[in-house]
């Protein structure tokens, strides 16, 4: 079983990707030889030669796919052509575009070139016409008529002085245009199908043309007739004059005689004397020898449009002596000259990914096949690749040996072959070849304990087992035929699956016919069934053993993998997350996880204990056929019929450590706002809590700050000195704290320092500002309206305690019993009640004792309710006679401080009035809102007068809240309800008394 302590995976993450950088279409190398450009849709790639990675790329805005594109001499300035029949110049290594124009054609440019001074653009369109601009002077010079059909090649003459273009359209023919009289001087007629590629001589007196009428045609330009017709037997596609002034002698160039080199349909390169029509020398890469028998080259050799090893390009590169093809399969090659030794091997488009595996000691390498008779090896490293040819049709998938360095494969071909690389150079070759099915081989094994045997399933319904040679350390090119040791038809249908336990003695099958079906492998030559798997609603397309327990898996085409017991053959587990076939499953985490692919495009992580999908990986777009783990289980390599390569790493321990170090480090952040709360260093408090992102830490530090004396000037201080983002943060929990009654108030006085000290044009400019300011002024104008609310029920409550005071202190008490008038204590006023004197029937008297202060509770919602009522009743003590006097003489002492006090708080409470009204209009004012001002605020505002102390307000009560100033004045009310006198009745103060505790 799994160790206890192992680590469950959660994640994976993309480490690296082998993307496709070229998709057919032009390709041209820059003049320093340090990049390739090439077409990839609406892109244009720059490959970097010494690395093979994409270190630029331009791509058209509107999509299009690019037609042709040209580099200037001087690899200053790209010029692309789109469908959209615009022409593009661009800063190639900023990727910018700098100019951009109509290309005139009336169809799409098919090919384009600039002269050797990088000042003549010659593009060549679909409609028969040649146009040249000036890229200097941005000005069209030119217009070329006559070719008929699609101009598919121009070309300067190397010579500038001689004004000279050359272009071939659909006639088969050679224009030579004269650009000083921009007439067509000749045409050069030799060839009898389209023209692919001109060369021309050191001394530009003589050119070479090929064709793929498979002849390369000697031109005397002097003379304008040609010197000398060469039969290549072969569809030409590229032609390069070598150099006069280079031993090349290895390759059988003896004289001084002119030599070119030629690339076609054979995808071989040949030298040829041009005075002899003689090829000299004939290159073949090393990777097509002996691979494929006689009669398939043959059949091969009839059909050379369907030849994978065609070549398209090949360019001559002189500062570094060496040469660059372009196959049909967009790869490039490299060949040093004069050996013609491979230097490196860049694969531009893989078409579908059918499988990939880990390769090498230390899992250094891949190897890929794809959708064709090619396999792939690419140095993880450098991204080189390395392609070996031998099947002769599409390869359908690989397995490695344990030790990394053999592995195999199988196809279309009917074939299987094993191939071995070097650990050295890490080179591979073919070591081992085996044919015996009679259909396509779909699947192959290999053993796990030692590289005795493989096991391959077909679609022949069929299941084989190959014996391997001890040892594969052959001289030469000599290749091992294998044969099989043991057949057995396993299914009713193509078998999609095979898989070789651990110890080598089981051997599943998974096919279309719905089953995965467990056998016995014996060391007599035989193979056993054992069972049939049988629950899956579709076709089996993988099947996989446990590395330690005896359980086996299978994914199926129905959107399942299914756990089975090797006893009973029954389904101990069903795992369902795929929208479409689950096409792998390989166990991961020593065999308590499992890794899926799917069609979906997905790879999904599960765990088999919980029965639950861990983690979703997305990273292609179509089917994701290959799927491998390396052997120290920390990487994947998965690939897809889109194209892409991803190599994932995992990343478990480092999120975890990741999530350690980012709750230490909370932790410590949030010490140090505590020590900084508890220092009174308020605006290192507010900024750490806005950079951590904690509005409620945030509204504590708030609170914090308005509990402190001179809480205005501290706050004001410091959220004007918070930086702009952290302001644009504030300003956003304040919107949230406004939705809420309890934090309104800090809100508030938070919106009250920004809307005062803030320009409009500095607010609106924050980030969301205007929706912020929309959803703070119908939660302000709420809670106005709440507190007023609030405020008339306290009215009528203080009211009421001052009718009862006065009734007590009037009403026949025992003469030993005192109202106690004491104010209550530890409460913040919400109001204050202005002094006035009440008249009697004939006298005068002055309230005795002190106004009873409402308290605010920690919740702003709370109303007045029955309990407020009782506790105030409850305050009014009985006392002796005795102690009647000194009581009256603190209520009246008592009663005068208070309303000393009541003078300043009334000057606070209209200053509060001011702030707080201006509030929202502040806010509409910012979004544009129609806000009347009456002529009293006008007024007020203008002269900011503040009430002296001898100011009264009879019968008047200020609110001192945070949201507004509200000033009622109750007078006429209460002394229509209440009578003017002294109210002595007891039932009809109770009566007021419970009527103001409901209202």
């Amino acid at each position: 079983m799994a160790n206890t302590n192992l680590q469950f995976k959660t994640n994976y993450d993309v480490h690296s990707k082998i993307e496709p950088f070229y998709k057919g279409g032009k390709v041209q190398i820059s003049k320093d030889e340090k990049y390739i450009f090439c077409t990839c849709g609406s892109r244009v790639n720059v490959l970097e030669i010494s690395t093979g990675k994409i270190v630029h790329c331009v791509e058209h805005d509107d999509q299009e796919d690019i037609t042709s594109f040209a580099l200037s001499c001087d690899d200053e300035m790209l010029v692309t052509a789109s469908r959209a029949l615009l022409l593009k110049q661009w800063d190639w290594r900023q990727a910018s575009c700098t100019r951009s124009w109509r290309a005139i054609h009336t169809v799409p440019v098919a090919s384009m070139t600039f002269d050797s001074t990088s000042t003549l653009l010659a593009t060549g369109g679909c409609d028969g016409t040649i146009k040249l601009w000036d890229v200097v002077k941005q000005y069209c010079t030119h217009n070329l008529k006559g070719s008929s059909g699609v101009v598919h090649l121009v070309q300067f003459h190397p010579d500038i002085k001689r004004l000279q273009l050359f272009s071939s359209s659909l006639d088969c023919g050679i224009r030579l245009w004269d650009l000083r009289s921009s007439q067509c001087v000749c045409v050069l007629r030799s060839h009898y199908s389209a023209v692919t590629s001109l060369s021309f001589s050191r001394d530009g007196g003589t050119m070479v043309s090929s064709g793929r009428d498979k002849i390369c045609t000697v031109w005397d330009l002097k003379s304008r007739e040609a010197k000398r017709t060469v039969p290549v037997f072969e569809a030409v596609e590229g032609v390069i004059v070598l150099p006069e002034n280079k031993a090349l002698s290895q390759i059988g160039v003896k004289s001084k005689d002119l030599h070119f080199i030629t690339a076609g349909s054979k995808g071989v390169l040949r030298v040829w004397e041009a005075s002899t029509a003689r090829c000299i020398y004939t290159h073949t890469p090393p990777s097509t020898l002996n691979s494929v028998s006689e009669d398939e080259e043959e059949e091969k050799e009839k059909d050379d449009d369907d030849n994978p090893r065609t070549l398209t390009y090949l360019f001559h590169l002189p500062a570094s002596a060496r040469l660059a093809t372009v196959t049909a399969e967009h790869n490039i090659l490299l060949y040093q000259l004069p050996g013609f030794t491979t230097q490196q091997q860049f694969v531009g488009y893989s078409d579908e990914v059918l499988d990939v595996k880990f390769l090498g000691k230390g899992d250094s390498h891949i190897v890929v096949a794809t959708n064709s008779c090619q396999l792939k090896v690419f140095e993880l490293l450098t991204n080189s690749c390395q392609i070996l040819y031998g099947h002769t049709d599409t390869v359908l998938t690989l397995d490695v040996f344990q030790k990394g360095s053999l592995f195999a494969s199988c196809a279309k071909d009917r074939s299987v072959r094993v191939w071995q690389m070097d650990s050295d150079s890490g080179q591979a070759r073919c070591v081992a070849r085996g044919s015996s099915h009679t259909n396509a081989v779909g699947s192959i094994s290999c053993s796990r304990m030692k590289a005795s045997f493989l096991v391959t399933g077909s679609q022949d319904c069929t299941v084989k087992v190959w014996d391997l040679p001890e040892d594969f350390s052959t001289t030469g090119s000599d290749i091992h035929h294998l044969t099989a040791r043991a057949t057995e038809k396993a299914h009713d249908k193509d078998v999609n699956s095979v898989a070789v336990s651990p110890n080598d003695k089981l051997l599943a099958s998974g096919s279309q016919d719905r089953t995965a079906k467990l056998w016995s492998l014996t060391g007599e030559g035989t193979v056993g069934l054992l069972g049939v798997f049988r629950g899956h609603r579709r076709g089996v397309w993988a099947v996989c053993f446990s590395p330690v327990d005896q359980v086996l898996a299978t994914s199926s085409a129905d959107g399942t993998t299914r756990l089975w017991s090797l006893q009973d053959f029954s389904c101990l587990k069903t795992f369902e997350g795929h929208d479409a076939s689950v096409l792998k499953v390989i166990f991961v985490s020593r065999g308590t996880q499992l890794l899926t692919s799917g069609s979906d495009g997905l790879v999904k992580l599960w765990t088999i204990k919980s029965n639950e999908c861990v983690k979703t990986l997305d990273a292609h777009q179509d089917k994701v056929w290959g799927l491998h783990a390396n052997r120290k289980d920390d990487k994947m390599v998965t690939g897809s019929a889109d194209s892409h390569i991803s190599l994932w790493v995992d990343v478990t321990g480092v999120e975890l450590a990741e999530e350690q170090a980012k709750q230490e480090d909370q932790i410590l952040k949030q010490q140090e706002l505590s020590n900084l709360l508890h220092e009174k260093k308020y605006l290192k408090a507010l900024g750490l809590a806005i950079s951590l992102d904690q509005p409620h830490t945030v509204l504590t530090v708030i609170k914090a700050i308005r509990q402190r004396e001179n809480s205005s000037d501290l706050l004001e201080k410091t959220v004007l000195k918070l930086r702009l983002d952290q302001k644009e943060s504030l300003l956003r929990y304040c919107v949230v704290w406004n939705t809420n009654a309890r934090n309104c108030q800090d809100a508030q006085a938070v919106l009250q320092v920004l809307l005062t000290h803030l320009p409009p044009e500095e607010l609106l400019q924050y980030q969301g500002a205007r929706t912020h300011l929309e959803g703070l002024i119908p939660y302000t104008e709420r809670h106005m309206q709440r507190i007023g609310h609030l405020l008339q029920s306290s009215m009528f409550l203080n009211y009421m305690w001052q009718k009862m005071r006065v009734a007590g202190a009037s009403s026949g008490m025992d003469q030993d019993e005192e109202m106690d008038t004491t104010p209550l204590a530890h409460t913040q006023p919400f109001f204050v009640i202005a002094k006035e004197e009440v008249k009697g029937s004939g006298d005068e008297r002055r309230d005795e004792g002190d106004d009873s202060d409402s308290g605010q509770d920690e919740d702003p919602n709370l109303s007045v309710k029955d309990e407020e009522i009782d506790e105030v009743s409850a305050s009014n003590k009985v006392s002796t006679n005795g102690r009647r006097a000194e009581n009256g003489a603190s209520t009246k002492t008592n009663g005068n401080h208070h309303s000393d006090s009541e003078e300043s708080s009334e000057e606070e409470d209209l200053d509060e009035d001011e702030k707080g009204q201006t509030t929202v209009k502040v806010m509409k004012r910012l979004l544009g809102y129609n806000v009347r001002v009456s002529p009293a605020d006008k007024d007020q505002h203008a002269e900011h007068r503040r009430p002296a102390s001898g100011d009264k307000h009879p019968g008047g009560f200020t609110f001192l809240g945070p949201l507004a100033g509200v000033t009622l004045s109750m007078q006429q009310e209460t002394d229509r309800q209440l009578g003017n006198g002294d109210n002595k009745d007891n039932s009809r103060l109770c009566e007021y008394q419970l009527s103001a505790a409901q209202y």
